[in-house]
């Protein structure tokens, strides 16, 4: 009988020996989110590792959450805090979430940069998708000296962002962000459409501002590249652009759906009635489209064009004032007839 309890005690004795080595591992493997989908964990700046814990534990189960928060309570963790975006995938253990958060092996995102009318609309949307704040970003892309050094002003540099979707870091910083957008620029104008611009004997930013405007002018793709002939037809014949939609940004009222004759003195250099060639800089982040539809545009000699009275979006183009006048004439009884102010 005594070999048999000291038996069962040295068998229990192990068991519990085997308990106490495997619990660790049992919080360190199990996966520590309680989510069938990845989940994200954003770290700013500010977070310690208590906050960084209040975070997971949201979407976390307790054993995982404990196996994670021994780990980061008894490592240098809260000395060396790493911003980022970090994947929580379902089946991770904390070990293994540890390690990342440690390294600082974040995952980056898809940002697409959106055509806007502003730069302080572009900061907006940034900010949403980022670490940076809106006041940074729009400060810098307000800022002479940044501009300056990415080689545009402040008035030519949205034509530095080509509206696409890019791989990048939650936290990147404001430089990275800019350094990267300039050369996401210049491998976008390599090659042919480089040449086309320099054969037209327009810049980027030139072929971006009239992009703009076009854009602003319809949302219909196909007659983009007629409106741009026309556009260059006035610029070759040194005749004032006298698009309204330079008007709106002038004033920054772009809800407008008439442009009257008060309106057309507005004193500012994006007033194409009053001032010949091109405006400073694009009136909002040129489409590709839009660009493309300038480097290939339509040869043909209209110099006029005005709005469809049946309000499709299209115009209607031609060669003469006095046909100009005939058309314009026919929107604006339309206009009218519809009591558009």
């Amino acid at each position: 009988m005594k070999k048999i309890n000291a038996r069962i005690n040295l068998y229990l004795a192990a068991c519990g020996i085997l308990i106490i080595l495997l619990l660790p591992v049992f919080y360190l493997l199990t996966p520590v989110s309680k989510s069938d989908t990845t989940e994200f964990l954003y770290i700013d700046g500010d977070d310690t590792q208590d906050s960084v814990l209040t975070k997971i534990s949201a979407f976390s189960h307790t054993a995982g959450l404990t196996g994670l928060s021994t780990l980061i309570r008894h490592s240098s963790y809260a000395d060396h805090i790493r911003t980022g975006r970090y994947a929580i995938e379902p089946r991770e253990g904390a070990f293994v979430i540890f390690r990342h958060l440690k390294n600082g092996q974040q995952k980056s995102l898809s940002l697409t940069i959106p055509e806007v009318r502003t730069m302080d609309r572009l900061a907006a949307v940034l900010s949403h998708r980022l670490m940076l704040d809106s006041a940074t970003i729009a400060q810098a892309l307000t800022s002479d000296s940044v501009c300056r050094q990415l080689g545009y002003d402040t008035c030519t540099i949205a034509a530095m962002f080509v509206p696409n979707t890019y791989d990048v870091y939650w936290n990147v910083s404001i430089d990275a962000l800019l350094t990267r957008m300039s050369n996401e620029h210049d491998r976008f104008w390599q090659g042919d459409r480089q040449a086309k611009a320099n054969n037209m004997g327009l810049t980027p930013n030139e072929v971006c501002t009239l992009a703009s405007i076009i854009d602003e002018e319809t949302a219909n793709t196909t007659e983009k590249p007629m409106i741009a002939g026309m556009y260059l037809n006035r610029l070759k014949a040194d005749m004032p652009l006298q698009a309204d939609p330079t008007i709106k940004f002038a004033l920054k009222q772009f809800e407008l759906k008439r442009i009257y004759n008060k309106l057309l003195s507005v004193d500012s250099p994006y007033n194409t009635y009053r001032n010949e060639g091109l405006p400073p800089g694009p009136i909002k982040i040129a489409s590709i489209r839009g660009i493309d539809a300038v480097l290939n545009h339509v040869q043909h000699d209209y110099l006029y064009m005005c709005a469809k009275e049946d309000f499709s979006g299209t115009h209607n183009f031609a060669r003469t004032y006095q046909e100009h006048l005939q058309n314009a004439s026919k929107y604006s009884k339309a206009l009218n007839e519809q009591g558009i102010k």
